[in-house]
C-alpha cells in the first residue's frame, strides 16, 4: 500500500482551536482535519443534541407529504409502506410502518422480491396495493426515478409519496410529494441523509403536526443509526447528530430485533463498527438469500422471544450467504488465473451458476485480491445481471456510461453499480470496460492508498488523548477512525501469527524504554518476519479499545508494517 498524509492542517488554525478548547495538540489537529475549526463546531461534534436537528418542514414537499398522510389516517384509507430490500430500505420501512401503526391499523409494509421484482418501486407492488384497496404508497429509499411506476399507480387511483436520497433524473415523478434533498430546487440545509434519515424527518414532521416533540421519537433512532452505518453516508452534520443519538439508544434500550442480532458480540458498549459488521450483513442476508420482509418483521417485533426466533432464522440465511460468497470468490479467482487475466486493469468475470444475491460482495472480495474496478456477472432469466465495485478515485458510473451501448440498463454511483445485458454482449462489454479503465485510470490509483492522519510518538497517546479519541465516535465517512504512523518501534519477542491459516499477526510493540502496547494486524500474517528478532519497523495503526474477560484495554489495530528506514 501507498502511505500518504493527504491533508496537514494549518498550524495557526490548530493552535487557535487548541487554545479555545484547551485540548492537546493532536486532538486539535484531528478536529481541524475533519472540518471542526471553531468552538461551536466542536460543541456540535462532541455534544450533538435533538436541538441541532433541522426543521423537517424546510424540506421541499414535506408539508404536502404530512397533509396527505394525515388525510389518509383521518379518512381510514389503506396505506402501503414500500422500501428497498437492503438495510437502508428495510430500516426505513420498519421505522415509518411502526410509527403509522400508532395512529391507524390500516397500514401494511412491502419489500420487493430481489429476484422477481428487482430494485426499487415495482409494478407487482403497485398491483398488490390496488388488489388490497390501498390508496397511498409511501416509497422509502427508492422512487426518485420511478416516473412510469408512479404514473401506473395514478391510473389505479393510488397516490405516491416518495422519500429518497438518490440523485434525481431529469424528470421528477408526478407524486403527491417528493422528499429528496438532492433535488435542485430543495433547499434543505443538509443533503447527505440516507433513506432512513429521510423517513425519520417525515415522522418528525408528523409528530410536530401533532404537537409531539422530536424527543418523543428516540425509540426509532436505533434504526436510523443502523441505516447510517450500513449505507456508508458521511458522518457529518445532521447524520452525526442522528448517528450519535441513535447509538446511545442502541446501547441503552435497543429494539428486541437489533438486540438479538448483537447478542453474539458480547460487548458492554457497541460501536458503529459493531453495527456495520454485526447487524448490517444479517439484515442484508435476509433479502439476498430469502426475502427482505423477514428483516422488517424482525425490526418491528417487540416480543423478545419472537425476535430471537427471527434472528435465528436470519442468522441461518447469513451463514448461507457467507458460504456462497466464499465459494464464488474462490471460483472467480480461479477463473481470473485460468484466463491469464491477473495483469489486466479491470476484472470482469461471469458464471451461469453464481447466486445473484452475493455477487456484489464477491466483487468487493476480488478487489481485496486484485485492486482494480470489478464487475461480476451471473445469469438472471434471459439476461445477464452484474454487480460492480470500484477502487478509490475511479468513477465506475462514468465507465458504465461509456460502455452503455453494450448494456440493457445500469444504475448506481461512483463506487458501486448494477447492470443487465444480453449474453451476446458480454464479450464486447468486457473488452470496452477494460479499454476504458486502462485509458482513464491514473497510475497512482492502481494500488491502495493508506491515508495517515499524523506522524506521532508513543507519548502522544496519553490517557487524556485516548479518552478524547473515544468521543470522536461514531466513525464513518468524513470522520474515519484516526490513523497514525509511528517510526522505529520493535516487538519484545511476543510476535506470532494467528488465525486458522496464520493470516493475522499479534505483537507487543515498544519504542525505546516506553511501556509498550499490544497490537493486532488482521490480514498481516505475511509481515511476521518484519516483527521478529527485535527489528525496528515503521507501523500505521488505529488505537482501539479491546474488551476481554470483563476488562477493557487499549491496543493498536495495525494497518501496515514496513522495515524502518
Amino acid at each position: 500500500m501507498r502511505w500518504s498524509t493527504p491533508y496537514s492542517p494549518e498550524p495557526e488554525t490548530v493552535q487557535h482551536l487548541q487554545d479555545s478548547l484547551q485540548i492537546p495538540t493532536l486532538i486539535a489537529h484531528l478536529l481541524v482535519q475533519r472540518g471542526v475549526k471553531t468552538y461551536e463546531q466542536a460543541r456540535l461534534f462532541f455534544r450533538p443534541s435533538f436541538a441541532d436537528l433541522h426543521d423537517p418542514f424546510l424540506m421541499k414537499d414535506m408539508d404536502k407529504a404530512v397533509s396527505r398522510i394525515e388525510k389518509a389516517i383521518a379518512e381510514n384509507e389503506r396505506i402501503l409502506v414500500f422500501g428497498d430490500y437492503d438495510v437502508d430500505g428495510t430500516t426505513s420501512v420498519a421505522l415509518v410502518y411502526s410509527y403509522l401503526k400508532e395512529f391507524t391499523p390500516l397500514v401494511a409494509s412491502y419489500i420487493p422480491d430481489r429476484y422477481l421484482e428487482g430494485y426499487g418501486v415495482s409494478y407487482k407492488g403497485i398491483d398488490f396495493a390496488a388488489d388490497n384497496e390501498m390508496t397511498l404508497i409511501i416509497a422509502l429509499d427508492c422512487g426518485i426515478k420511478s416516473v412510469e411506476h408512479v404514473a401506473y399507480a395514478q391510473s389505479k387511483n393510488i397516490d405516491f409519496i416518495i422519500c429518497d436520497h438518490h440523485l434525481p433524473g431529469e424528470i421528477i415523478p408526478a407524486a403527491i410529494a417528493v422528499l429528496d434533498p438532492k433535488q435542485a430546487d430543495c433547499f434543505y440545509p443538509y443533503d447527505e441523509l440516507c433513506g432512513c434519515g429521510i423517513g425519520f424527518k417525515l415522522i418528525q414532521a408528523l409528530a410536530s403536526r401533532r404537537n409531539r416533540p422530536v424527543e418523543s421519537l428516540v425509540a426509532y433512532l436505533d434504526l436510523v443509526a443502523t441505516a447510517i452505518a450500513a449505507d456508508i453516508v458521511p458522518i457529518t452534520g445532521e447524520n452525526r447528530v442522528l448517528a450519535k443519538l441513535g447509538m446511545e439508544q442502541l446501547n441503552s434500550n435497543p429494539r428486541p430485533g437489533i438486540k438479538a442480532l448483537l447478542q453474539n458480540r458480547k460487548k458492554i458498549q457497541h460501536t458503529i463498527s459493531d453495527v456495520v459488521f454485526g447487524v448490517a450483513p444479517r439484515i442484508n442476508a435476509a433479502g439476498r438469500i430469502h426475502h427482505g420482509e423477514t428483516a422488517v418483521a424482525l425490526l418491528t417485533q417487540y416480543n423478545e422471544e419472537q425476535a430471537q426466533e427471527l434472528a435465528v432464522e436470519i442468522e441461518a440465511h447469513n451463514n448461507n450467504r457467507r458460504e456462497l460468497d466464499q465459494q464464488i470468490t474462490l471460483e472467480a479467482l480461479q477463473q481470473i488465473e485460468d484466463l491469464a487475466e491477473t495483469n489486466r486493469f479491470s476484472t470482469v468475470v461471469f458464471s451461469e451458476s453464481w447466486h445473484k444475491g452475493v455477487i456484489g460482495i464477491v466483487a468487493s472480495r476480488l478487489i481485496e485480491n486484485y485492486y482494480r474496478p470489478t464487475v461480476v456477472f451471473t445469469r438472471s432469466g434471459e439476461y445477464l445481471a452484474a454487480s460492480a465495485r470500484s477502487v478509490k478515485g475511479f468513477d465506475l458510473y462514468e465507465a458504465l456510461e461509456a460502455c452503455s451501448a453494450h448494456l440493457i440498463q445500469f444504475g448506481g454511483h461512483k463506487y458501486a453499480a448494477g447492470m443487465t445485458c444480453h449474453e451476446n454482449q458480454y464479450p464486447a462489454f468486457k473488452a470496452a470496460f477494460e479499454a476504458f479503465v486502462a485509458a482513464k485510470m491514473a497510475p497512482e490509483l492502481r494500488e491502495p492508498e493508506l491515508e495517515i492522519d499524523a506522524l506521532i510518538e508513543l507519548a502522544d497517546l496519553d490517557p487524556k488523548v485516548l479518552r478524547l479519541l473515544n468521543q470522536f465516535e461514531p466513525f464513518g465517512p468524513q470522520n474515519r477512525t484516526p490513523v497514525f504512523r509511528i517510526n522505529g518501534v520493535y516487538d519484545t519477542g511476543f510476535a506470532k501469527a494467528i488465525g486458522s491459516k496464520n493470516e493475522h499477526v499479534k505483537a507487543f510493540l515498544k519504542k525505546g524504554q516506553s511501556d509498550g502496547v499490544g497490537a493486532v494486524g488482521f490480514g498481516l500474517g505475511n509481515k511476521l518476519h518484519l516483527l521478529q528478532n527485535r527489528q525496528l519497523v515503521d507501523v500505521v495503526f488505529s488505537p482501539e479499545e479491546n474488551e476481554f474477560g470483563g476488562k477493557t484495554t487499549w491496543q493498536w489495530r495495525l494497518k501496515d508494517v514496513l522495515a524502518h528506514s
